[in-house]
C-alpha cells in the first residue's frame, strides 16, 4: 500500500515552519503570550484563588493567541481590523459614484478655448 503526501496546489500559500511546527510569527506571538501572562497568573493567585488566576491569565492571553493563529484570506488579524475600522469609522459612510464624461470635458475644453481666443482677439483690438 502507498503512502499519500498532500501537497498543495498554491504554493504562495505554504508557510515556512521555524520550530516545533510553528510559524516565526506564531512563535512571537506565544511567546509574548507567555511572558504576559504567566506573571499575571502568579500575581492574581497571590491576590486570589488559583481558579481566579486561571480564568484570568486566560483572558490576558487570548489576543496574543488571536494574532498568532487568525487568518482570513491570506491577511493576519492586524489587518482585518484595520480595514474594518477605516470601513466603519474613518471612511464616509455614503460615497456616491462619480463620472467624469468624456464628451463633458471635450465640451468644457472647447468653451474654454472659445473663451481664450475672445479674450486673445479683444486684447488685439486694443491694441491697433
Amino acid at each position: 500500500m502507498a503512502a499519500y503526501i498532500p501537497v498543495p496546489r498554491d504554493l504562495t500559500r505554504v508557510k515556512t515552519k521555524v520550530f516545533l511546527n510553528l510559524t516565526k510569527r506564531q512563535l512571537i506571538c506565544f511567546g509574548l503570550a507567555a511572558l504576559i501572562g504567566v506573571p499575571s497568573f502568579f500575581f492574581i493567585k497571590s491576590i486570589g484563588s488559583t481558579s481566579l488566576a486561571a480564568m484570568s491569565m486566560i483572558i490576558i492571553m487570548i489576543p496574543m493567541f488571536l494574532l498568532a493563529m487568525y487568518e482570513r484570506d491570506g491577511q493576519p488579524l492586524e489587518v482585518i481590523a484595520k480595514h474594518f475600522i477605516e470601513s466603519k469609522f474613518i471612511r464616509p459612510k455614503i460615497r456616491p459614484y462619480q463620472t467624469d464624461n468624456y464628451y463633458d470635458v471635450l465640451k468644457r475644453a472647447a468653451q474654454a478655448e472659445k473663451e481664450v481666443d475672445r479674450i486673445v482677439s479683444a486684447v488685439q483690438r486694443k491694441k491697433k
